[in-house]
């Protein structure tokens, strides 16, 4: 009987730690990037009230994309962009991290193209990032990276055969938005 009574409490506290650890997280993370974004200068003011910074936030974020995707946004953009570039040592440093997160594709960017991988698994298909095509390294092998999604910044570098490797037409930034966003955000179909 008291065995059965232990076992009845354990279950429902795991359980219940199950259930609530995903909502403290989610509590946690919001609190936390609503001081760090409050906390410099919003709270000072008198109308503020809080879940503003994340409001703000999201607004500044959706509207920046409402406007890179216009053709007005798109041509700033790129003027920015190109002034950025010319910078000494900062454009350096913004070369590097625009093509970590896939842009600045093709032979001066860091991934060249994007490739379909069925390397493991004929029925299973992965995007991958070819970093390295001139083969040098493996006898004849490109090198290939598989990003893990939501994360693209972790993965693991294959070397495979060009055989094993199926072109898209899809661009690296576009591959990155389909890993962050689980797939949810898929590219544009482009006519052929």
């Amino acid at each position: 009987m008291f065995r059965k009574i232990k076992t009845h409490l354990v279950r429902c506290f795991v359980t219940g730690i199950v259930a609530l650890l995903p909502m403290a997280g989610l509590l946690f993370s919001f609190v936390y990037f609503e001081n760090l974004i409050a906390g410099s200068w919003l709270k000072e003011r008198g109308f503020y009230f809080f879940g503003l910074g994340i409001i703000l936030l999201v607004a500044t974020l959706y509207f920046v994309g409402l406007l890179l995707s216009s053709v007005i946004g798109k041509w700033v953009f790129n003027r920015f962009d190109r002034l950025l570039d010319r910078l000494p040592i900062l454009g350096e440093l913004y070369q590097t991290v625009k093509q970590l997160v896939g842009y600045g594709e093709g032979p001066s960017g860091l991934f060249k193209r994007v490739v379909w991988v069925a390397h493991e698994n004929p029925d299973r298909w992965e995007l991958g990032l070819v970093t390295d095509q001139s083969g040098v390294s493996l006898e004849g092998r490109v090198a290939v990276y598989l990003p893990n999604a939501p994360t693209p910044t972790s993965g693991r570098l294959v070397y495979l055969r060009h055989d094993q490797l199926h072109p898209t037409d899809m661009k690296v930034n576009e591959a990155m938005q389909l890993f962050v966003s689980l797939g949810a955000v898929a590219p544009e179909a482009r006519s052929v």
